[in-house]
């Protein structure tokens, strides 16, 4: 299939800057999975298309204040480095900028030499695997020194650095918010629990590929990024009597959603597991393990597009992004959300 099939028009207008002063007040497009009928609520209304006995499934993990600016130790020139993923005890992947002058063996130094990084490694667009080192604990570091890693397309400084992490964050380890969970406020989630829906959490660390494009024109071709993730013995149990039950599984955003149908489709059940997926979800793909979906508005040509149109059509899909843009919706991090169902 070509990349072009998951193309549409946004003007830059509607790329949302900042997070609304209420979460649960963004909008919600609802679109039926099977029909490709569209409805126009408010994303606080999304209680009411949960039922009892439904589990709606959150990630968890916590965005790292991981976006570092200090200079080469060996020239003073400037240097931008963003942490992606650990990859063993203080090696970490990284992406930097400028990238090219970095060579193996270059250290850079941040906060006058509270952490220095050594290139170890060189690898493709931007990045390296670089070994830290520092004094102490390396989040009271990150905490002291970085900044949350906003995506490149939001210029506007954010105020509120806690407006980039969802209410119920709580694994350290993410390069980038699951964004779909961003519009829940503790009241909301409360509201969801009071109607008899359970509420379960797992955790998948979002890493290098939320910030690199799709670069080939048949999606056959594309290589999925890998990203950590892991589930509990709790909620495997959970998923399976709620399927065995005859009621869903609303996943919260892609990233539960590769978690969810990364340990379905070894295991065909819930099982308790940690690991590394790399499962690329385009149209075609036979879900599992989830019955609706949560999620933002996500890039032209996005593999988040692909996933979010596997679920449904390709043609529903396009045919809503294009309604939100019609209707002026807000998009991508900061912007407006859909429910799948």
């Amino acid at each position: 299939m070509n990349i072009e099939a998951f193309d549409y028009h946004l003007p830059e207008s509607l790329i949302a800057q900042t997070p609304l002063k209420n979460r649960d007040e963004s909008r919600l497009l609802i679109l039926g999975r099977q029909s490709g009928n569209i409805e126009h609520k408010l994303f606080k209304d999304v209680v009411d298309y949960l039922k009892s006995g439904d589990t709606l499934v959150l990630n968890d993990t916590r965005v790292m204040p991981a976006r570092l600016f200090g200079m080469k130790e060996e020239t003073g020139a400037k240097v931008e480095m963003l942490m992606l993923t650990q990859i063993e005890g203080d090696d970490w992947e990284v992406l930097l900028k400028p990238a090219k002058r970095v060579k193996v063996g270059n250290k850079l130094t941040f906060g006058e030499g509270k952490i220095v990084a050594e290139c170890i490694e060189t690898l493709d667009q931007g990045g390296r695997i670089m070994r830290l080192h520092y004094e102490g604990i390396l989040q009271e570091r990150l905490d002291e020194l970085g900044e949350m890693p906003l995506p490149p397309y939001i210029k506007e400084r954010l105020d509120d650095q806690n407006r980039y992490q969802t209410v119920y964050a709580k694994e350290t380890g993410s390069a980038a918010a699951p964004t779909a969970g961003l519009h829940f406020t503790d009241g909301l989630l409360e509201r969801i629990r009071a109607k008899g829906v359970n509420i379960a959490f797992i955790t998948l660390h979002v890493g290098l590929g939320t910030f690199r494009p799709v670069s080939v024109e048949n999606i056959d071709d594309h290589e999925m990024h890998s990203e950590y993730y892991q589930m509990d013995e709790a909620t495997a149990e959970l998923l399976n009597h709620t399927k065995a039950n005859g009621k869903r599984v609303i996943s919260v955003g892609t990233t539960s959603t590769r978690t969810l149908e990364t340990i379905m489709e070894s295991h065909d059940r819930f099982v308790a597991k940690s690991g590394w997926t790399d499962i690329f979800i385009f149209p075609g793909f036979e879900f599992k393990a989830i019955d609706g979906l949560i999620t933002n508005f996500h890039l032209p040509k996005s593999t988040l597009v692909m996933l979010v149109s596997a679920f449904s059509t390709r043609d529903y899909v396009i045919n809503a992004y294009n309604q939100a843009v019609g209707s002026e919706y807000r998009f991508f991090s900061f912007g407006d959300a859909m429910l799948i169902i």
